[in-house]
């Protein structure tokens, strides 16, 4: 299959114009989703990292598997590097202020960057860490114009977009649609995404999280069957009784993506995902 790619000329220009402010940072925080903490992670960190510290904030913990999620914190640790996992709808952010202060230089307020991939959380990270209210700066001496900058207590964040890479082949893509990181309809249809969401669940013995909130079994027939089972469960019916794949495979992506069917982790340290092991 053809390379697929998935880069939007908005991420291009807030790429560059990151890398033009970066060296006026302190620190950089890279979000990612705590389902797939590999599977979500920027491609600028591993050059950030080079540049800056990097501080990795693991976002949805609540959608999350808690003892997978200890796991990954613990791998990161091992790795050198500083990771948190936050509900960002109602967790304080003091544990991940205290570890920014150390970048703080003594002359100024501090300066953090924000990254991560599309749809990860980073609009309610920022919220939490500068607050709701926080003034937007214009731009500073000596710093590259049309970047925007939030001043919280003490700190001024900068918003990059965010920024996904070009994509290799539409495994990968597909995965994060799961995670609503990608739009399904555009990496390829709401049905392939939802089939191998289906296929890759019953494959890891997840699907119980789905049985659970819906009691739709695992048809042994084959993910097309337990499609039909859930368009069905879900009333997403034609005239004639027939299964709208479409929009049952749709409702299916948007419940999954949201966490309304459970907590759920994709992948573990010792096995991320890729597009070698994804159906």
């Amino acid at each position: 299959m053809g390379r697929t790619v998935w880069f939007p000329g908005h991420m291009a220009r807030g790429q560059k114009r990151l890398f033009e402010v970066v060296a006026n940072l302190d620190a950089v925080v890279e979000v990612r989703d705590a389902r797939a903490p590999a599977l979500t992670a920027s491609p600028l960190s591993e050059r950030l990292a080079r540049m800056k510290p990097v501080v990795l904030v693991l976002s949805r913990r609540d959608l999350a598997e808690e003892a997978k999620t200890v796991r990954w914190l613990e791998h990161f640790r091992k790795s050198g590097r500083t990771a948190l996992a936050f509900n960002l709808r109602q967790d304080r952010f003091d544990a991940l202020k205290a570890e920014l202060q150390r970048y703080k230089p003594s002359h100024r307020d501090l300066r953090v960057g924000v990254v991560g991939i599309p749809n990860v959380g980073k609009s309610l990270f920022l919220n939490g860490l500068v607050g709701r209210n926080a003034s937007r700066v214009g731009a500073l001496p000596g710093i590259t114009r049309g970047v925007e900058w939030f001043r919280g207590q003490g700190v001024l964040v900068v918003d990059s977009p965010g920024i996904l890479q070009a994509r290799t082949g539409l495994k990968t893509g597909r995965a994060l649609s799961w995670l609503g990181c990608n739009r399904a309809d555009v990496i390829g249809s709401f049905e392939s995404c939802a089939l191998a969401l289906i296929a890759f669940l019953g494959g890891q013995g997840l699907w119980t999280v789905v049985e659970k909130a819906w009691g739709v079994p695992l048809d042994p027939a084959g993910p097309e069957a337990t499609l039909d089972a859930l368009g069905r469960r879900l009333g997403c019916l034609v005239s004639g009784g027939s299964v709208d794949a479409g929009a049952a495979a749709r409702k299916f992506l948007e419940s999954f993506a949201s966490g309304r069917l459970g907590r759920v982790t994709l992948e573990l340290p010792d096995a991320p995902l890729t597009e070698e092991n994804l159906p």
